[in-house]
């Protein structure tokens, strides 16, 4: 052994590095709680402590009518004030005739009053001034905090949108308006609050039945192990009771065909053709000739002769892919710490992903305080230009735009860092593809050489190392990081492009050119095959590094030229695994998933009583049945990528060796015997 592939292994520490630079980097600059906390049209958080907004935790919109959207409100900035406060409104109210009535209701100006600017306390102002400068909202309409925003408190009675059962409001402005009005300012915000409320239950059910999920996830880990050691008795027999099945449901397909096509005879108009009816959209109409009972019928047949036919002629390839299947059971047996191992694997991606996200949310707030100026008049010429809050008062802005305000917009910056943020999340998602992507390499090669080492034993299971596992993870890392760096790289970098293929197809969705989406419906499908290929490539790849210890670009050339020598093999096996396996997640997750059902929905009698009380039973049935299929689909990685190893190492001993006592063949006594004489007979120089 020695190290393989230096130059990429340097790359990838030195990137690595360069990975946890960004993420302290994003940081120092980046603070979250501009994602936690809203923003008032000052730059201050709301409800952030040590602060004069520490008690206002709620943002509240002088107009919210200005507000177009939700969206708006919650990822831009809504062109009207905003302030933190501690409640939102309870009461309709306007500025008008709290101003008329406050010196013999000081009650009502004093509630007012906190819907105002800090310190103002002028009800004598002129209103048009109030107005025009923004020291109060002209209105208060009822509203409830969401998102720590307030939204007007809507309802529906008797079909009607109301406000505080109100169906009319006077804006302050001397108009009485229809709270239809608010509609637009809000829409959708009901429909979030059920969410919302949904979102509570389902929280609530998994509070109640977290531990019985649990136990539907350790039953899951109990059949899918059963399954994989049972595998080694009932590989052959369930293949060959599927195969048996297809071919009798295509013979009773046949044979019903006929019975259609003779009973339609003499039956007036069903000797037409497909031709003389032309197309019909009740494709009912078509059942009704005897040509389509008797072109389904050649069809079925010409489907049964071939499946009969390849059975004919690939039934000693078959027998090798099930005898390959059972000794994959049989060294998953006597090797039964690699089922274990999709947990590092899992534990690796799972600290990629938080990485990656946390230095995202850092890096996209990372941004200073952008103020720009915000006026009444469409014809402002200083409109949305960016401004200084603490010299705004100075300039002459106020002057030729009365009522305008220099107020917070977004975060930004025009440093060399914030110029180059966007590049850093191109960054920052490209060395999480290329992290991830690493980790799944190295289980396969850690994996790989765990089993080879079985195949490779010349007296199993006494010739296999002691812990083949941690050996084959050791010998992964110290030997061959940079060949398992250059594999994934490969892979990030399609997969990068069809990131961005994604982000253009999504953002050129409503253009009308027809060409430009084809061309990139193109683009994602050749970049779709080729990951698919890169991965098959890759995973025989990471095979060939574990047998042999040789770089990855050699690996790949041997591992294709050796594939391709075996192609029918290969795709035998390969299909016969994949309905194993798809058989046996389906078992899982299915037979789990009904035992699930009946114990929710207090079917089982014994387990009535111990049975939660749920709001919605299909949230805990829905994760087990999902949380199975999962558990199964690692345990039955761990299987597919023994079998893979096991077929490469197969191919391998029969091209090396000629099971002569000079070269044997370290293939088990089961694949010696399908084999038969002819095969394992010395070559002949």
């Amino acid at each position: 052994r020695h190290c393989t592939d230096i130059i990429c292994c340097v790359i990838f520490i030195v990137v690595i590095l360069g990975y946890i630079a960004l993420g302290i980097v994003a940081w120092v600059h980046g603070d979250p709680r501009k994602v936690i906390y809203p923003t008032d049209s000052y730059g201050q958080f709301c409800g952030q402590k040590d602060t004069l907004n520490e008690n206002k935790t709620i943002l509240f919109y002088f107009n919210i009518l200005k507000c177009a959207s939700p969206v708006v409100l919650i990822n831009l900035q809504c062109p009207t004030t905003q302030l933190c406060v501690s409640k939102c409104p309870d009461r309709f109210a306007t500025y008008i005739d709290v101003q008329a009535s406050y010196r013999y209701k000081p009650d009502q100006w004093n509630y007012f009053r906190q819907f105002c600017k800090p310190g103002f306390n002028n009800p004598r102002k002129s209103v048009a001034q109030v107005l025009r400068d923004e020291d109060c909202p002209s209105m208060i309409i009822p509203s409830r905090p969401f998102l720590k925003r307030c939204f007007p408190d809507f309802s529906t009675k008797n079909g009607v949108l109301t406000v505080a059962n109100q169906t009319t409001f006077k804006d302050g402005r001397g108009k009485t308006r229809n709270v239809t009005d608010l509609r637009e300012a809000a829409n959708g915000i009901n429909n979030v609050l059920d969410a919302r409320s949904v979102g509570m239950k389902i929280f609530e059910d998994y509070a109640i039945s977290w531990y019985w999920i649990l136990i539907g996830l350790f039953i899951a880990m109990i059949v899918s192990l059963l399954f994989l050691v049972l595998l080694r008795f009932t590989a052959g027999v369930l293949f060959w009771i599927f195969i048996f099945g297809v071919i009798g449901i295509i013979g009773y397909g046949i044979w019903h065909c006929y019975w259609e096509y003779d009973h339609l005879k003499g039956i007036p108009g069903s000797d037409l053709t497909v031709y003389d009816i032309g197309f019909q959209t009740d494709f009912r109409v078509y059942l009704q000739l005897r040509q389509t009972w008797l072109a389904f019928m050649i069809i079925l047949c010409v489907v049964e002769v071939i499946i009969i036919l390849m059975l004919i002629f690939l039934r000693n390839r078959i027998r090798i892919a099930i005898a390959l299947l059972k000794e994959g059971s049989r060294a998953i047996g006597y090797i039964m710490s690699t089922l274990f191992y999709p947990i590092v694997t899992f534990i690796l991606i799972a600290i990629c992903i938080s990485y990656w996200a946390v230095t995202a949310v850092f890096l996209a707030t990372s941004g200073e305080p952008v103020y720009k100026v915000m006026a009444n008049q469409t014809l402002c010429k200083y409109a949305n230009l960016t401004c200084d809050p603490e010299t705004f008062n100075t300039t002459n802005v106020t002057k030729l735009c009365p009522g305008a305000q220099c107020t917070f917009a977004f975060y930004g910056g025009e440093s060399l860092y914030h110029k180059y943020i966007f590049i850093f999340q191109l960054a920052n998602a490209f060395v999480f593809l290329w992290l991830v992507n690493f980790a799944i390499a190295l289980g396969q090669c850690t994996l790989a050489g765990a089993f080879a080492s079985y195949y490779w034993a010349s007296r199993k299971p006494a010739d296999i190392p002691l812990w083949p596992l941690f050996s084959s993870f050791g010998r992964a890392i110290r030997y061959h990081t940079g060949s398992l760096a250059f594999g994934a790289l490969i892979l990030a970098i399609v997969q990068l492009i069809r990131v961005i293929l994604e982000y253009l197809d999504h953002k050129l969705k409503g253009t009308q050119n027809s060409f430009t989406r084809f061309l990139l419906c193109c683009l994602k499908c050749c970049f779709w095959c080729l990951e698919k290929f890169l991965k098959f490539i890759n995973r025989n790849a990471y095979i060939m590094i574990a047998i042999y210890g040789k770089n990855f670009c050699t690996s790949a050339k041997e591992a294709f030229f050796l594939l391709m020598r075996n192609v029918v093999r290969v795709a035998v096996l390969d299909k016969v695994t994949d309905f194993l396996l798809f058989l046996g997640k389906i078992l899982v997750a299915g037979g789990v998933g009904v035992l699930a059902f009946f114990f929710f929905t207090q079917r089982i009698p014994v387990f009535a009583q111990e049975a939660p009380t749920l709001n919605y039973y299909w949230v805990p049935l829905l994760t087990v049945i999902i949380g199975s299929y999962l558990v199964a689909h690692g345990f039955f990685s761990v299987y597919a990528m023994c079998v893979d190893t096991l077929f490469l190492c197969f191919c391998e001993d029969l091209e090396r060796n000629d099971g002569s006592t000079a070269k044997p063949y370290f293939m088990s006594a089961s694949l010696h015997r399908i084999l038969g004489k002819k095969e394992l007979s010395p070559k002949k120089a």
